[in-house]
């Protein structure tokens, strides 16, 4: 007798079961951490990256070029495993998850903010200083407001990524969603089902975000469609 290929009973009940569930709020919360932290991280590097200060510059580019060009995996490792074995740094998984996702996400997110801050053209700073404006103030009200219609779009897009992305963090671990789903798997044994289930929420979550997504670059471009001069001025 041939061996049933697909079990639509267990499909159907694991759409709405409650351990994969809190996976799914796992993968969110992993995603909204490690968005705002890197976010954080991301626009100092972007400033230390444009500083004149050479050696602030150098820092930067070498933080930059070795978080991007080495596996989030490997990050992983080395945060969770690797440190305490060398230098006696031992991190719980949460730590090790977000500090792994958070420092790697900010080297993303810091060219994505200084190629926004690049893209304003110089005289909109040089028009502000002309007004009385300090540096403080051009980046402020003249050169972010413009810049971030530039940056939304690809910030938003990391977003939808680092959903995806969270789940590297179940090699440690993690049990977020796709971590809940294989322990699903080695209990029950149904690889293609679990799989199935785990594939569409993800799915759910990167469509939701799409449409905040698309909200957010309407209102925004809408809310900045002139640049926000203080009364004072």
């Amino acid at each position: 007798m041939n061996k049933q290929v697909w079990d639509w009973g267990g499909f159907f009940d694991y759409l709405s079961n409650e351990f994969l569930f809190y996976g799914v709020l796992t993968t969110l919360g992993l995603t909204v951490a490690a968005i705002f932290g890197g976010l954080i991280l991301g626009v100092v590097l972007a400033l230390m990256r444009m500083s004149p200060l050479r050696p602030v510059s150098i820092i930067a580019q070498a933080y930059i070029w070795l978080f991007r060009g080495t596996p989030l995996l490997v990050q992983l490792l080395i945060i969770y495993t690797g440190l305490p074995l060398a230098i006696g740094v031992r991190f719980s998984v949460l730590e090790a998850a977000l500090l792994g996702l958070i420092l790697n996400e900010a080297a993303y997110l810091a060219e994505i903010v200084r190629s926004g801050i690049l893209s304003v053209p110089e005289g909109q700073s040089n028009a502000g200083k002309a007004l009385g404006f300090t540096n403080t103030q051009v980046m402020r009200y003249v050169v972010m407001p413009q810049a971030t219609r530039i940056i939304i779009p690809p910030l938003g897009n990391s977003v939808n990524g680092l959903l995806k992305t969270t789940s590297v963090t179940s090699v440690i671990s993690m049990e977020e969603l796709l971590r809940r789903t294989q322990i699903l798997i080695q209990e029950k044994f149904l690889v293609l089902e679990l799989f199935a289930v785990a594939a569409i929420y993800y799915l759910i979550l990167t469509t939701l975000w799409d449409v905040v997504q698309r909200r957010i670059e309407a209102r925004y471009g809408k809310a900045y469609s002139k640049v926000q001069i203080p009364e004072s001025y």
